[in-house]
């Protein structure tokens, strides 16, 4: 076995860690370079968008702002008209309510006025509550001769036929009705009602 000597001059030490011990950089071997993975491609950098694009996404954005404001407009609308309807009809029912309780009065005041009782100061009061009550929008109806009408009329009692008439008319009012200018009815009209005459049976010939 031949005999060999140890020369260390001819020993050569490649370090082939990645990171260098003493900075703890990872170190650049060479013949390596850095690669994608094949088949991808380097995502776009964020706002990268295209000036159309910007456009299109800025319209886009303009007409859901303006459909929600359209819609929150239509709401308020219908809002304020509910808000409205319903005060109204509270005024209208207080109206009724406070009117309603008059009616009697004016019954009273119209009776005395008949009978040419309405004089000195209790012609003035009731002359003045006629006005207040004009001034509410209380109004008075029923007439002889208006056609009869149950929506508004109550028929008590039933009058002679009337020979001038085509369809049932009030021929007798036993007390007036009243409603507010809305149209709604406080109390109907009593009235007794004629309903329109036969017409007189055709004459025979009985000449032979």
């Amino acid at each position: 076995m031949p005999d060999t000597e140890f020369d260390p001059e001819r020993v050569v030490v490649r370090d082939k860690r990645r990171l260098d011990p003493e900075s703890g950089e990872l170190r650049e071997v060479p013949g390596e370079t850095a690669t994608e993975p094949a088949g991808q491609t380097p995502p776009a950098p964020a706002g990268d968008e295209t000036p159309e694009q910007l456009a299109e996404e800025e319209d886009k954005l303009a007409a859901e702002l303006t459909a929600d404001l359209q819609r929150l407009s239509a709401e308020y609308a219908n809002y304020r008209k509910r808000v409205e309807r319903d005060r109204l009809a509270m005024v209208e029912a207080a109206t009724a309510g406070l009117l309603g309780g008059l009616l009697p009065l004016l019954d009273d005041i119209e009776r005395a006025r008949q009978h040419d009782d309405l004089t000195g100061a209790f012609r003035s009061v009731g002359e003045g509550l006629e006005a207040l009550t004009d001034k509410l929008g209380l109004q008075r109806f029923g007439a002889v001769g208006e056609p009869f009408d149950p929506q508004v009329h109550e028929a008590v009692m039933a009058a002679e036929p009337d020979p001038s008439a085509s369809v049932a008319v009030c021929a007798q009012v036993l007390q007036p009705g009243f409603r507010l200018a809305s149209g709604r009815v406080l109390r109907p009209a009593r009235v007794a009602v004629a309903e329109p005459a036969a017409p007189p049976a055709p004459s025979v010939d009985t000449e032979l």
